[in-house]
């Protein structure tokens, strides 16, 4: 399945930030919509912003159109306002994305487990992202990462307990 882009994107206007407030604020809403797919679509769990203006999300090729550095910032800053995007370093040069938060995450996993019969039960980190049984689940192959917040966000909530196991962590959902 490819990617579907929106219709904004073949229009080279949506490539230079807009000075109107009105209009920059629905360019922005697209701008983070669009980065958001892309990442879901491609999976994508990390940026580095150096390579994000290469990218295939920010570099129209058709249009030779491509979003400037400080525009990329700007909707990296408005990710990050949102709960969207944090920032891994000082400079701002890398950063997580959460197109899907860790308590939207640990929902699914959970409703997986319930409707598995598997309440009770123990798994370790690897059995629940990268695992057979949970092939074809929305949250297969899910960084590690995001993985723990997700398990936390459970943790939080009386669901689960995350547990050290002899080969690294693991979970026991209730």
């Amino acid at each position: 399945m490819s990617f579907e882009w929106p219709w904004q994107y073949n229009f080279p206007p949506f490539f230079t930030l807009q000075p109107n407030v009105d209009t920059r604020q629905k360019q922005l809403v697209a701008w983070c919509s669009l980065a958001l797919s892309y990442c879901r679509h491609h999976k994508l769990y990390t940026l580095d912003v150096m390579e994000a203006q290469e990218s295939p999300v920010f570099n129209n090729k058709k249009i030779e159109r491509k979003l400037s550095m400080e525009a990329i910032q700007v909707v990296f800053e408005e990710l990050r306002k949102k709960g969207n995007l944090e920032w891994l370093d000082k400079n701002k040069s890398r950063c997580l994305v959460m197109w899907r938060r860790p308590e939207e995450w640990g929902k699914l996993i959970y409703q997986w487990v319930s409707k598995n019969g598997m309440v009770n039960s123990v798994f370790t980190l690897y059995e629940l992202s990268n695992g057979d049984d949970t092939e074809g689940e929305e949250f297969h192959g899910l960084e590690e990462w995001m993985l723990l917040r997700s398990l936390q966000a459970l943790q939080t909530d009386g669901k689960a307990e995350i547990i050290t196991m002899d080969d690294g962590k693991g979970v026991k959902f209730f």
